[in-house]
């Protein structure tokens, strides 16, 4: 996407300040920036959103695979990671004296400036395979939480199942993928939120924990058998997905209206303290009232006759329906960029009026329903959701979250950062 070459940092302390050229500039800015804007609170929802995700529902079945000590640990560690990289990611891009002049918009123009197309390539790659993971994964809750909600057992009527699924993520979440900026999606992430909340009172109340810990000898004696399991890694990987936005960063910071150093301060502040908050009250009350039998998803583990757990379940699917848009703008920004140099709206010498695809789509709407089937597919064929969360999390999670950000810095720093 950026295949300008520009100064490396050690050389900017010699070389006089200068605009970009204008064969840069065309290059840079063909990708399409959002019309709409959002304010600090439809900001916070929507990063929220991105960052609770699925992953929520697999904090337990991550302190399952870490061990209860071990897994609260990496939960803090992670959160504070990702606050602070979603800060040095943003600061970087919009701030750094260096390169706030620069037309510098997504991530991996960003990774790019110190390390040309190998950084962007690295960047894009972890960001689709973090956003498609989350897809399917959302797909995959979806179609265990609304037939069983129905009456259909789990792991029975694969067909209804199937159904049920395509019908409902063709009636809700396709038409939200189609929006081009996401602060359109501020009203559904605020529902969404709220829906994440009421979910984790609901957890929190009707888990069983009182009689799994007596059957477990007590809770000292689950303290001290839980400390950190050989699976650890495991549940790094489900605890790197639930935390994981860094990919939707930019999506989020460019529809922030007034976009400044302390206002995005206040939106990454907000957005990972309640995220962080709510992952550990689901995760510990979840998995100390099953322990070593918690699954993937451990709303599986109540009752089907269960009135709490499928309200729980009701309003899981809600959180799935309104957050599978956040991540099909990640995914469908990747292939933009990959195949259209970030043109979403097709002015390389067309419009989107005269510009039509299959069905006689758009680019915007081809690439949404593109990423749509490619997600579909799989959800349609498997049902555990943990493999997917775990995979795409020490994959995609870790390389997006955790690594990128860090050479990101080091690289636009340079010298400097050593010389400190």
């Amino acid at each position: 996407p950026l295949e300008t070459e520009l100064t490396p940092p050690s050389q900017l302390q010699n070389t006089p300040r200068s605009a970009p050229s204008s064969s840069s500039n065309n290059q840079l800015t063909a990708l399409s920036l959002p019309k709409k804007k959002s304010s600090i609170l439809g900001a916070s929802s929507n990063l929220v959103n991105s960052i609770v995700g699925a992953g929520i529902i697999g904090i337990p079945y991550a302190l399952k695979m870490s061990g209860l000590w071990a897994g609260v640990a990496l939960l803090i560690l992670v959160a504070a990671l990702t606050d602070k990289s979603l800060r040095l990611l943003i600061e970087q891009a919009s701030f750094h004296p260096s390169l706030h002049h620069l037309p510098i918009h997504t991530f991996e123009d960003l990774a790019s400036y110190p390390f040309g197309k190998f950084g962007s390539g690295f960047v894009l790659f972890n960001m689709f395979i973090m956003a498609y993971g989350a897809m399917v994964a959302y797909l995959l809750i979806i179609k265990d939480t609304v037939p069983t909600v129905l009456g259909y057992e789990h792991g029975t009527h694969l067909l209804e199942r199937n159904l049920i699924l395509i019908a409902t993520s063709l009636l809700v979440m396709v038409p939200l993928s189609m929006q081009r900026d996401m602060a359109s999606l501020s009203f559904t992430s605020a529902i969404s939120v709220f829906a994440d909340v009421i979910l984790v009172v609901f957890i929190a109340a009707f888990s069983p924990i009182k009689e799994s810990i007596e059957n477990a000898g007590g809770f000292g004696q689950v303290l001290k058998n839980d400390g950190i399991n050989s699976t650890l890694f495991i549940g790094l990987g489900i605890l790197s997905t639930a935390m994981a936005c860094q990919h939707s960063a930019f999506i989020v910071a460019n529809s922030l209206e007034n976009k400044t150093r302390q206002r995005w301060r206040w939106v990454t502040n907000q957005s990972i303290g309640l995220s962080a908050i709510l992952c550990a009250i689901l995760g510990i009350c979840g998995y100390l009232g099953f322990l070593g039998e918690t699954q993937g998803d451990v709303l599986n583990n109540f009752s089907l006759e269960s009135l709490e757990a499928n309200a729980a379940r009701v309003l899981l699917a809600f959180t799935m329906l309104f957050t599978y848009p956040m991540e099909s703008f990640v995914a469908r920004h990747v292939l933009i960029m990959l195949i259209h140099n970030g043109d979403m709206d097709a002015r390389g010498g067309f419009t989107l009026e005269n510009e039509r695809g299959l069905l006689c789509m758009n680019r915007r709407q081809t690439w949404t329903v593109t990423v749509y089937l490619m997600t579909l597919i799989p959800a349609l064929i498997f049902s555990d959701i943990g493999p997917v969360l775990s995979l795409t999390g020490a994959v995609g999670g870790s390389c997006i979250s955790y690594i990128g950000p860090g050479l990101v810095y080091l690289g636009v720093n340079g010298e400097a950062f050593l010389v400190r």
